[in-house]
C-alpha cells in the first residue's frame, strides 16, 4: 500500500531558556508549518523481517539558515512508549561545516531518507513520528516533533502454515502382467515348426510357465500374440502367404500346450491375435547395419535403389547367391515368428491387505505394506502400519519417510526429523526427503535451512513449490510468491496475489478454494475490500468472519489495513 501523505507541521513554541534573540533557530521552529514531508508507506508495512520507510522532505528558500544544521529522527511509537528508531539524516546549511545534506537558504531543497528496522509485534498499531533538532553556534533546540504515518500492516502474518510433506509413494500394482517371449524360425519357404526349435530355452520357459500357472488361481492368462515374417528373397505373394503360415504354426504349438494344461481363455475368440507382417526388408537393413559383413552399407544403398519390391527382391536374391555371408548370415534370421504370451497375475484383495497389515505384516510384500496404508483416513491406524513397515523392511527408505509424514501432521517435530534422518540414511538426497526436512526446518522458524532442503528437493512434485511460496511470502517475495503457488486455489495463493496487489484476483481465488468459507478467508475478502476503498465488502466480510471466529473483531479493530474505516458497528 502507498500513500502519501502532505502535512502542514505545527509549531512547536516552547522557547529555550537563555536563547539569544537573533538564533535562527527560533525562526525555524516558528516557520516549521512550511516543511511538507510525503511519507511510503502509509501505513507502514511489515515486509519480509521489517518495516521500511522512505520519507521525502521539502524545505522552501530562505528557510534552512547558512550556518545551522538539522537532525532528522524517525521514531515509532505507541502511546508514549517509543517502540523503534530508525535511521536519522543530517541536513546543513549551505556554510555550515558538518557531514550531510546541503540545503541552499536562497533556493532551500529536498531530501530522502529511506530507513528500515525489524518488526515488532509492538508495531502492528502505533504511528511514525519524526523529531527535528536544530544546533547553530553551540545552541540546541527542538525545530518539530510530529506525527507521518500510522502504522503498521502485518498481514502476510496470515500466511498459513499449511507447509507440505511428501509422503514416499507404493508401486502396488494389484494386476502385474508376465510377457513370455520366444521366436521360432524357419527354413527357406517353410512354415512348418521343426523339432529342434521347440527345444530352445525361450519356448520350454514359456511351456514351464503355462503348466504352472495354470495351476495357480491368482494367474489370468490373458493373451496370445504372434507375428511372423519373411525374409525378402522371395515372390512378394508368396512371401506374404508363408509369414501367414508361420503365425499360425507358431501359435498352435503355444494352443496345444494351453489346451493340455485346460486353460480355458485361450478359446476365447479375442485371446489369439496373428499377424503376418509378409517380408522384412526392414529387419534385413538393421541386421545389415549390424553385421561385420563387408561392403554392406554399398549394400544397402545398391537395393535401396529399387522401390519396386519385385526388383529389389531380384537384387537380394542376386546378392544371396553373390555374397554367401547374406545367404547364411542375415537371411535365416528373417523367416521367424514372434510369440508373446501375456499373463496377468491378480494380487491381494484390499480387505486381505487391510487384514495382514494389521495381522501379519510380514505377510506382505513392501509395497502391499505401504499401500495398506492409503486404505484407511485414520491417521494413527496409518503410522502403525508405516510403522510395522520399518520393522519389517528397514533397508526401504519410504517406510521410514512416511512415518515422520504422519508425525508432521501430529506436529511432532523432532520425532519426524528423527525419521526422516533416517530415510535419509537409506537414500541420499532423496527429493521427497529433503522437501520434509525443508518443512521442518521451515516449522521451526530456520528459513535459509529450509530453502536450502527445497533447492535440493527439486523434482519432488508441486509440494515443493508450494513450500517455496510460503518462505516467499514471509520474506517480502510477494511476486515469486504468487508464481510458486502457480494454479492452486488456495488462501495462500490469495494472500500472495492480493499482497502483490491485486486484490480482485485474490477474491476469485478464495471463492473457488476449499477455505472459502473459513473465518481467514472472509477476514482477507475484507482486507480486499479495504484496498479496493469498498465498505460493504469490508463490513460483510468482517461480519462473516467474527461470527466463526470472534477474536477477529478485536484483530480488525487494530488492523492498520482498516484504520481509515468505522469499525464501530462490528
Amino acid at each position: 500500500m502507498k500513500s502519501t501523505v502532505l502535512r502542514d507541521l505545527s509549531l512547536l513554541t516552547v522557547a529555550s531558556i537563555g536563547l539569544f534573540s537573533c538564533n535562527p533557530l527560533s525562526k525555524m521552529a516558528k516557520n516549521a508549518d512550511k516543511l511538507q514531508y510525503t511519507v511510503t508507506p502509509n501505513p507502514l508495512e511489515m515486509h519480509g523481517d521489517s518495516v521500511n520507510i522512505a520519507v521525502n522532505g521539502n524545505i522552501p528558500p530562505k528557510y534552512f539558515h547558512k550556518k545551522a544544521t538539522a537532525t532528522l529522527k524517525p521514531y515509532f511509537k505507541v502511546g508514549d512508549n517509543v517502540v523503534a528508531q530508525f535511521d536519522s539524516i543530517n541536513l546543513v546549511g549551505s556554510s555550515a561545516d558538518g557531514d550531510g545534506k546541503k540545503i541552499d537558504y536562497e533556493k532551500g531543497g529536498s531530501y530522502k531518507l529511506e530507513s528500515k528496522v525489524p518488526y515488532t509485534p509492538e508495531m502492528v498499531r502505533g504511528e511514525l513520528w519524526v523529531t527535528a533538532i536544530g544546533k547553530y553556534k553551540g545552541k540546541v533546540k527542538d525545530i518539530v516533533d510530529i506525527k507521518l504515518a500510522d502504522g503498521t500492516i502485518t498481514t502476510p502474518l496470515m500466511v498459513a502454515a499449511d507447509d507440505k510433506p511428501i509422503l514416499g509413494k507404493d508401486n502396488f500394482k494389484r494386476i502385474t502382467t508376465d510377457v513370455h517371449a520366444a521366436q521360432i524360425n524357419y527354413l527357406i519357404n517353410s512354415s512348418e515348426v521343426r523339432s529342434t526349435e521347440l527345444r530352445n530355452e525361450a519356448i520350454k520357459e514359456m511351456m514351464d510357465a503355462i503348466k504352472a500357472k495354470s495351476k495357480d488361481a491368482v494367474y489370468q492368462f490373458k493373451s496370445l500374440y504372434v507375428e511372423a515374417y519373411a525374409s525378402p528373397d522371395g515372390e512378394i505373394t508368396r512371401n506374404e502367404k508363408l509369414a501367414d503360415n508361420r503365425a499360425e504354426s507358431a501359435s498352435a504349438v503355444v494352443k496345444r500346450q494351453l489346451s493340455s494344461n485346460k486353460v480355458k481363455a485361450a478359446s476365447d475368440k479375442e485371446f489369439t491375435k496373428l499377424e503376418g507382417k509378409g517380408e522384412d526388408w526392414e529387419g534385413f537393413k538393421t541386421a545389415m547395419q549390424a553385421s561385420d559383413i563387408k561392403d554392406k552399407d554399398l549394400i544397402i544403398r545398391v537395393l535401396q535403389m529399387y522401390p519396386d519390391p519385385a526388383k529389389r527382391e531380384e537384387e537380394i536374391k542376386n546378392l544371396a547367391e553373390t555374397y554367401i555371408e547374406v545367404k547364411d548370415r542375415i537371411l535365416p534370421g528373417l523367416r521367424r515368428s514372434q510369440i508373446k504370451l501375456s499373463i496377468d497375475k491378480v494380487g491381494k484383495s484390499d480387505e486381505e491387505i487391510s487384514a495382514l497389515a494389521s495381522s501379519d505384516a510380514k505377510a506382505l510384500n513392501v509395497e502391499e505394506l505401504l499401500y495398506a496404508a492409503t486404505l484407511t483416513n485414520d491417521i494413527n491406524k496409518q503410522l502403525e502400519i508405516y510403522r510395522s513397515a520399518v520393522q519389517v523392511y528397514p533397508n526401504d527408505w519410504r517406510a521410514h519417510n512416511n512415518v515422520g509424514y504422519i508425525l508432521v501432521l501430529q506436529n511432532k517435530l523432532d520425532e519426524a526429523e528423527t525419521n526422516f534422518k533416517n530415510a535419509e540414511s537409506k537414500a541420499a538426497n532423496k527429493a521427497e526427503v529433503m522437501n520434509n526436512l525443508g518443512v521442518i526446518a521451515r516449522l521451526r522458524g530456520n528459513r535459509a535451512q529450509a530453502m536450502e532442503y527445497y533447492k535440493k528437493a527439486s523434482g519432488a512434485g508441486d509440494e515443493v513449490n508450494y513450500n517455496m511460496g510460503i518462505l516467499n511470502v514471509l520474506s517480502g517475495n510477494y511476486s515469486t510468491a504468487e508464481s510458486n503457488f502457480g494454479g492452486t486455489k488456495s488462501f495462500n495463493a490469495a494472500l500472495a496475489q492480493l499482497l502483490n496487489g491485486d486484490a480482485n484476483k485474490a477474491v476469485s481465488t478464495l471463492d473457488a478454494s476449499e477455505e472459502k468459507n473459513s473465518a481467514e478467508a472472509y477476514y482477507l475478502k475484507a482486507i480486499a475490500g479495504a484496498r479496493n476503498n469498498n465498505l460493504d465488502m469490508v463490513m460483510n466480510n468482517l461480519k462473516a468472519a467474527i461470527s466463526k471466529d470472534p477474536a477477529l473483531k478485536d484483530k480488525a479493530k487494530k488492523d492498520a489495513e482498516f484504520i481509515k474505516f468505522n469499525l464501530s458497528s462490528l
